[in-house]
């Protein structure tokens, strides 16, 4: 059976290439608002972040945010984007170190 192409996107924080999976989508309306897309599937501009704390971080440090989505993201979302990518690779691993 024909194996299907894995999307990739790149991480605006390290420029990395990775599988669309491995990344958490950051969006931007028509209205201006900036919300994390866990779906992937939110109307308006989008941005990709690896889903690793240090990169989150890193963002933050660096407003990384701010001039691919063409708007001023203040630190409370920045925060919120932290705590969001520690739940999901905390998810991860428990469900790959699930029950034994």
């Amino acid at each position: 059976m024909k194996q299907r192409k894995v999307p990739l996107r790149k991480c605006v924080v390290t420029g990395e290439m990775y599988p669309k999976k491995e990344l958490v989508r950051v969006v931007r309306n028509k209205e201006g608002e900036v919300s994390i897309d866990d779906t992937g599937k939110k109307a308006g501009r989008g941005a990709y972040i690896a889903l690793d704390i240090a990169v989150a971080k890193r963002a933050m440090k660096k407003h990384a945010l701010d001039r691919p989505l063409n708007a001023k993201i203040d630190d409370a979302f920045y925060q919120e984007l932290i705590d969001y990518v520690e739940h999901v690779t905390i998810r991860q691993e428990l469900l790959e170190n699930g029950p034994k």
